[in-house]
């Protein structure tokens, strides 16, 4: 899909997708995704899987699993380019879609506005949500050390998102909007996802159930989840 762009055609399409970029309140959420890829080191292959959950219930409800070839390389900035593709494939086997999808990434906390969440929710139409694990762009002020103490991320004036404390003396995540959601909203529904773990719930499955798909433990396709099936 864009492993004939160069860093420079995909720079002009980021400023372009930016465009298309909007933010406004879910009325209700009952259904959240966590979408993540897993890759072999220097493998074109990519292993991509969402996950749908209940929400604020965090029951993990179905998955899909798909594998995407691309050559696009890993470079800070452009991380859409190489997970997107894949997370479109996977989006597909999805019937009833759900009301959000976080990604292990960031939203308009970049410097384009253009972070894997905000570029896979423009062009899947889909209300998605950020929460990186490292900061890749603004000016941060670390939060307090305890669980749930926030700091705006700006850059020129203009907040770009949230450092969170998902646990107490750990390192914060990063939560940005996406696409069709707000800010506030955003920094909101993650605290809500939160669990045991640094991780929200919705990302943190998704990545442990794409590592089992990588393995060879899970098969690619649609899969319901039953209530006495244990995972992880």
């Amino acid at each position: 899909m864009y492993d004939h762009y160069s860093f420079q055609d995909a720079t002009a399409y980021q400023i372009e997708l930016a465009k298309q970029l909007r933010f406004e309140q879910i009325d209700q959420i009952e259904t959240i995704a966590g979408a993540d890829i897993s890759f072999n080191k220097y493998s074109t292959t990519m292993y991509a899987t969402i996950v749908i959950l209940t929400y604020p219930a965090m029951v993990l409800k179905s998955f899909a699993l798909a594998t995407y070839e691309t050559n696009f390389p890993y470079k800070p900035g452009f991380l859409g380019f190489k997970e997107v593709p894949a997370l479109l494939k996977v989006w597909e086997l999805i019937k009833n879609k759900p009301d959000v999808v976080v990604l292990d990434g960031n939203g308009i906390l970049h410097p384009r506005r253009m972070g894997v969440a905000s570029h896979f929710g423009i062009l899947a139409n889909q209300a998605t949500i950020g929460c990186a694990k490292s900061l890749l762009y603004g000016e941060n002020h670390l939060p307090a050390p305890l669980k749930f103490s926030t700091t705006e991320i700006k850059s020129h004036g203009e907040t770009l998102g949230f450092a969170l404390r998902t646990k107490n003396n750990c390192a914060p995540v990063y939560v940005s909007a996406g696409h069709l959601t707000t800010q506030r909203q955003s920094l909101e529904v993650i605290k809500n996802c939160i669990g045991n773990y640094r991780i929200p719930e919705p990302t943190r499955q998704a990545h442990n159930i794409v590592n089992d798909f990588r393995t060879g433990k899970l098969k690619a396709g649609f899969h319901e989840v039953s209530p006495d099936l244990t995972l992880f």
